[in-house]
């Protein structure tokens, strides 16, 4: 008979236990050519920002609608009033790692709570993991907490407590600090003039451009860097940027993109070809190299005029998630004061879901019957438990981005006190009130 584990085991969940997935080419470097190999022909200039004249006129266009419209945040109010670099650049770096791959209202909450308990590196530092989950729990993608805090012990103590000053550093000196980020964290704390290139940037500049090649592809990533690079403005650099990525989250947005409204739509091609088709003004983006521009859509996907602008960016065909399902057990008892309490283990401190708490779960082969789940669950609880008595409770579905999770929810009631073997993972019974404070993920909190 197996002993309880704190988790199941096989992975089910990467982000959550692992490297978040990062902006397309955040932690990439390009690589060199080989010697003796020519090199790649350069990308037709309708495709570049060639002409000065229309570099300052956007530059210019888009910092005078943020300076209008930009939303009032509080990581953007913290960049502009704290006159400590050190603690500016936290700030902004908290912001930037919850930012990824999660929505700004749901971030605002999380952030202003972080920012409160943690006002500077040294205190974050200083905090415990469990501290660091429970806060971050719900978030989601749980290993950017970890990681961020690792970065600020590290910074307190190798770097004496003094944030790297340039993109090249932050990225070479923190651990989970990719490309983006630290451009975002040089630009916007120090003044440093570095591009940034994330989701929103990406599809507001293959828009300017018609860059219709795979936009996920390491090619089109470095072009969308150089061009990044040499649109930002020198004396403006972290407010160009958030500008940049403001107007692909307010504006430019994937689907029915408010293009009447946009600041720089006078410098949008995919725009003047939606509104006017072939004329001789607009260049006609599939003549670029005959057929051989990397940077066209391919002659398999050509322009739809349905689409629009909205024919950028394109990318390659998404993965389908794999799916899964994992047998969990609610294990009920009446505690000291009638309060029912719930048993709850700790996960391994590395993988999926690294460090939360869990129900008592045990991952399932597909076509599994229902007596054969039991059975297993049982065994796996680690004392005398009849399978009969788990009692079916009904089905929870949780979609991580890359696995369609079912959890096949079973529930025990306890008369008896029990004691678990203390060389396995951590346990405790707690209230639901104490459940629901405890690091714990979305997904146990809708089981």
């Amino acid at each position: 008979m197996s002993q309880l584990r704190a988790a199941a085991a096989g992975a089910l969940r990467r982000r959550s236990g692992g490297r978040p997935a990062p902006p397309a080419g955040q932690s990439r470097k390009r690589a060199p050519p080989r010697p003796g190999a020519p090199a790649p022909a350069p990308p037709p200039a309708r495709h570049l920002f060639s002409d000065p004249a229309e570099i300052d006129a956007l530059r210019g266009n888009l910092l005078a609608w943020y300076d209008r419209c930009k939303r009032d945040l509080p990581w953007r109010t913290l960049a502009a009033t704290e006159l400590d670099a050190d603690r500016r650049a936290y700030a902004v770096w908290v912001s930037e790692i919850m930012l990824q791959q999660t929505q700004v209202a749901t971030v605002i909450d999380y952030y202003n709570r972080w920012m409160q308990k943690w006002p500077t590196l040294q205190a974050l530092a200083q905090a415990s993991l469990e501290e660091v989950n429970e806060l971050w729990a719900g978030l989601g993608y749980y290993s950017r907490g970890k990681r961020l805090q690792e970065a600020a012990r590290k910074v307190v103590s190798e770097l004496d407590g003094r944030m790297p000053r340039t993109a090249e550093d932050l990225q070479k000196l923190l651990p989970g600090v990719g490309r983006y980020t630290a451009g975002a964290i040089a630009s916007i704390s120090y003044g440093q003039a570095t591009g940034v290139v994330d989701g929103n940037v990406i599809r507001v500049l293959c828009r300017l451009r018609c860059i219709g090649a795979d936009s996920s592809s390491p090619a089109v990533i470095d072009q969308l860097w150089d061009m990044a690079n040499a649109l930002v403005d020198r004396s403006r650099p972290g407010d160009f940027n958030q500008a940049l990525m403001e107007l692909g989250a307010t504006v430019c947005v994937p689907k029915a993109p408010l293009c009447g409204e946009c600041p720089v739509k006078q410098h949008c091609q995919a725009r003047l070809r939606k509104l006017f088709g072939k004329p001789s003004p607009v260049p006609d983006v599939e003549d670029c190299g005959v057929g051989g521009c990397p940077l066209c859509p391919p002659a398999a996907e050509p322009w739809d005029s349905s689409l629009g602008v909205t024919n950028f960016p394109r990318k390659a065909a998404k993965k389908q998630p794999r799916t899964a399902r994992t047998a969990t057990c609610v294990l009920e008892r009446r505690g000291c004061h009638g309060a029912l309490e719930y048993l709850i283990v700790q996960r391994p401190s590395s993988g999926l879901l690294a460090g939360l708490w869990e129900f008592p779960s045990l991952p399932l082969a597909q076509g599994l019957q229902e007596k054969k789940q039991r059975e297993m669950l049982a065994d796996h609880l680690g004392w005398p438990v009849m399978a009969g008595a788990l009692r079916l409770v009904g089905e929870v579905v949780h979609i991580f981005s890359h696995i369609h999770q079912t959890y096949v929810v079973y529930s025990l009631p306890l008369d008896e006190d029990v004691t678990l073997d203390p060389a396995l993972s951590p346990s405790r019974w707690v209230t639901e009130e104490e459940f629901h404070a405890s690091a714990v993920s979305t997904a146990m909190k809708k089981v």
